[in-house]
């Protein structure tokens, strides 16, 4: 039996590897659907994660980790987990071949940005699109840039950008917005936002060197318009990976929050005794590499003291 199964390899889950190896636990394994690393080895550029200066990759930056996750111990299986069950004071994993139990689990299974499925979206991903203002918008200080989406992250990661950029342009599909009537008050405040609704987005275009426009067309009239920005930041939705938590029954393992978040407390304890949940899927997410880094330190900890005091 394993003593810590951690399911998901990027950033929370490769620390949470490394902390629990480290402090002590003989039997560790995290299983990921493929090499380690997450969905941020996708990301173009890596600039913010403290104590380091060089700007990486997310390939590139993603490397290191590896070898120093799985120098104390730590095992990697490349199976598909379909689903995590309890029995009695054991948990269950199973994969698509087989099943591992274990005494703890780890759920680091993050998410991913819901795509517009606007023309040009794939082709300008990650040159001059993104879904991450936080990470991103330094490399459009004073610029002019546009934000599709109506919501809190739509609306919050606006009024960072206007912080940074020239100008900022949300296009949102409806008159109405989902987001906090006081952020919404504060970014129609600012000189630098300007909003376009209820309006579609048709196209991104670009060229070689990435976004250098967008076209859209206002709902009721149909008419088509072009906008000049350099960057593209889309929120329109953000998906956890929680299909592993779900029952044959159809309930979750454990306690959700509506969106599909695991509801944890600030040691990433869920409410089952020894199943711990860090990174993107934890509600409240930062959603940063620094801080999916710490979740899984702490969730680590928290196993290494659930199996000390209850096995």
């Amino acid at each position: 039996m394993l003593d810590v199964a951690i399911i998901g390899g990027g950033p929370a889950g490769l620390t949470a590897g490394l902390y629990t190896t480290r402090g002590g636990a003989k039997e560790v394994v995290m299983f990921e659907r493929g090499m380690p690393g997450g969905q941020i080895t996708g990301s173009s550029e890596i600039e913010n994660y403290p104590g380091v200066k060089e700007v990486l990759s997310g390939f590139d930056f993603m490397q290191p980790w590896q070898e120093q996750c799985f120098r104390f111990g730590l095992k990697s299986m490349q199976k598909d987990v379909m689903r995590i069950s309890r029995l009695k004071n054991y948990f269950v994993i199973h994969t698509d071949k087989e099943t591992f139990e274990a005494k703890s689990v780890i759920v680091a299974t993050g998410g991913s940005p819901k795509r517009s499925g606007v023309k040009g979206e794939d082709q300008f991903y990650g040159r001059g699109i993104s879904t991450c203002a936080t990470c991103d918008g330094f490399f459009y200080k004073g610029e002019e840039v546009a934000v599709l989406g109506g919501g809190d992250t739509a609306i919050e990661e606006a009024l960072f950008l206007s912080e940074l950029c020239k100008k900022v342009t949300v296009l949102h599909r409806r008159d109405e917005f989902r987001a906090a009537p006081v952020t919404l008050q504060k970014a129609k405040a600012k000189a630098n936002i300007e909003f376009l609704t209820p309006v579609l987005l048709d196209e991104i275009l670009g060229d070689a060197k990435g976004v250098n426009g967008i076209l859209y067309k206002y709902k009721d009239s149909q008419e088509q318009q072009k906008l000049e920005v350099n960057g593209l930041f889309i929120f329109v939705g953000y998906s956890v990976n929680n299909q592993i938590l779900k029952q044959e029954d159809g309930s979750f393992l454990c306690e959700m929050t509506d969106a599909g978040e695991v509801k944890v407390d600030l040691n990433m304890n869920t409410n089952v005794p020894g199943l711990f949940a860090a990174g993107d899927i934890r509600i409240q997410a930062a959603k940063q590499v620094v801080c999916a880094a710490g979740d899984g330190a702490r969730a680590a900890l928290s196993a290494l003291a659930y199996l000390e005091h209850h096995m």
